[in-house]
């Protein structure tokens, strides 16, 4: 079997990577980049056997898993959709739904595309951010499951079953309201974060001498891609700015505690936060499970 993979980034190289090594050459897998030295990179990292344009990708390969920046998905699809047959499969694995969904929701050959979302990643970007066991033991999200062929399904689900992931299902308009919160926000709030740190302390030896792992995990995520995560805010903005929202409703209450003094109420606030542990809790358990 062939399956290519379009978009060597942490995702997409790391499934390759994945595929790769678990294969034991039962697998080969291929690699499509606009950037000429991502793709050089990748199969310099053995993330990929070559390196092939778009038409060789549609003309070779029985899947097709493509894995650029949610804008450009949209954008490729419909293409790519246009040159399938009927024993090809292309999935997605953005981290927005509902724009690619609607971009081929009256396409001929909808039926030979899978709407997905493995819910894994870190905060590097590039071919040499790509790890093995990134997906083991998480979640996968498939939208409109409905619309894709049986046998398309059952490709797609084997794929991520082979990176040791559990699927689940959401419609597009659910994917992206609960990540927006869930993801999305975390995002935001770290790239915040680490302007206002920037912003207020110029020094960065002291931030160096300073700062401790609280800070470091809270910050971590500001070290993401901006191509890849402008283009996810660009995709969900509405969920977006509604839990923006909601996270400035909180900050102006803690914002008022401090200047009120309000150290009881401060207290009850921040038991009340704590009833995260809860769900956090939960995550652990669904990772292992």
């Amino acid at each position: 079997m062939i399956i290519t993979i379009v978009g060597l980034g942490l995702i997409g190289g790391s499934i390759a990577k994945e595929l790769n090594n678990r294969s034991l050459g039962t697998i080969q897998v291929y690699g499509v980049d606009k950037n000429p030295s991502h793709g050089e990179k990748a199969v310099e990292l053995k993330l990929v056997e070559k390196v092939i344009s778009m038409e060789e990708a549609l003309a070779e390969s029985e899947v097709m898993i493509i894995a650029t920046p949610v804008n450009i998905i949209e954008k490729i699809l419909p293409h790519i959709l246009d040159n399938l047959s009927d024993n090809q499969v292309a999935i997605d694995v953005g981290s927005t739904k509902s724009d690619i969904c609607l971009a081929v929701k009256d396409h001929p050959n909808r039926k030979r595309f899978v709407a997905a979302h493995p819910l894994a990643g870190t905060e590097f970007s590039g071919p040499e951010a790509a790890i093995l066991n990134l997906f083991h033991g998480k979640k996968n999200i498939i939208c409109e499951k409905e619309k894709s062929e049986p046998e398309a399904l059952e490709k797609a689900l084997k794929v991520f079953e082979f990176l040791g992931m559990n699927t689940f299902y959401l419609n597009p308009e659910e994917h992206d309201k609960h990540l927006a919160y869930v993801s999305h926000l975390s995002h935001v709030t770290s790239f915040a974060l680490s302007q206002t740190v920037l912003e207020i302390e110029k020094d960065d030896k002291q931030i160096f001498n300073l700062a401790s792992t609280g800070f470091a995990s809270t910050a971590r995520l500001a070290k993401c891609n901006p191509t890849t995560w402008t283009a996810i805010f660009e995709k969900n903005p509405d969920y977006l700015s509604e839990a923006i929202d909601v996270y400035i409703k909180y900050m102006k209450k803690y914002k008022e505690l401090v200047d009120q003094r309000d150290w009881t109420g401060m207290y009850a606030a921040i038991s009340e936060s704590n009833k995260i542990s809860g769900v956090l809790k939960g995550i652990k358990q669904n990772i292992k499970s």
